[in-house]
């Protein structure tokens, strides 16, 4: 009689997540650009419904960052934007194992769902202080002249997916190593999305800051000539793509109940196989 409550237990899994953040957007030059890899971690549930189909509820922390300063083209590196945001996502995950890990003792697997995340793009300014973007209204978010530029969500969705590859360590513990990617429904993960907004309108609605925060190319050095504010209606970022994140790691998993299953032996407390 207490075989199915054992059972029960066994297919639930607490863990965690050590890895890298990417992300891919207006501010760098490649889809992922490797420069600003940023560290990312997370604490994770899971539940096996069957040998082959799990499904997991994650919360993981990581940071998007990217600067126009290491971009190849000269006209970006002229417009001399940079970012960070830090980001914390809920997602619910389900993974599909290609092989019956408690058989074999390891499987490649593929997984998808759905998340929440939160975010708060910040720059520095010439003082080196970090500065909150999305207050400052910087493409003329909220402003009556711009009625179609509403200030965005800094809580959003995302459609985490990826591959990846797990091993059983013990009757315990699961090593596992993963590439996801997050299409959002954003494109202010970097505060930078379509054209500017004239120079005079942000400063009576918003103040200096968000100019200078807006442009930045006042600021460049070297072999690059300073600029000015540009006109209304100037190309500031491209909104027909939305932002992307990813993250990229490994996984630690510890087996609930009484008893596990120890390289790949099938084990009693679990159904029997005809």
């Amino acid at each position: 009689m207490a075989i199915p409550f054992i059972s029960m237990a066994q297919d639930w899994h607490v863990g965690a997540f050590l890895g890298i953040s990417n992300y891919s957007g207006d501010l760098v030059e490649q889809k992922v650009d490797l420069k600003y890899t940023r560290p990312a971690l997370g604490i994770l549930v899971r539940k096996d419904f069957n040998r082959y189909f799990s499904l997991r509820g994650a919360i993981t922390y990581g940071v998007a960052a990217g600067a126009d300063s290491t971009n190849a083209k000269t006209d970006l590196r002229q417009r001399n934007l940079s970012f960070r945001s830090r980001m914390i996502e809920f997602a619910l995950i389900g993974e599909l194992n290609f092989l019956d890990i408690d058989e074999k003792g390891f499987t490649p697997y593929v997984f998808a769902g759905i998340a929440g995340f939160g975010f708060d793009p910040q720059a520095k300014d010439q003082s080196g202080n970090w500065v909150r973007l999305r207050r400052l209204g910087t493409e003329g978010q909220g402003l009556p002249q711009y009625p179609d530029r509403l200030p965005y969500d800094m809580f959003t969705v995302s459609i985490p997916f990826g591959v990846g590859f797990k091993a059983i360590l013990s009757d315990r513990w699961t090593l596992g190593f993963e590439l996801g990617l997050r299409p959002t429904i954003t494109d202010y993960l970097d505060d930078v999305s379509k054209t500017y907004v004239d120079q005079n309108t942000l400063l009576a609605y918003r103040g200096q800051a968000s100019i200078d925060m807006a442009y930045r190319g006042d600021e460049v050095s070297g072999k690059l000539t300073p600029g000015t504010y540009p006109v209304d209606g100037t190309i500031r970022g491209s909104d027909k793509h939305k932002d992307w994140y990813g993250f990229t790691g490994f996984t630690i998993t510890y087996r609930l109940g009484n008893g596990g299953n120890p390289w790949g032996r099938v084990n009693a407390t679990r159904c029997p196989r005809f």
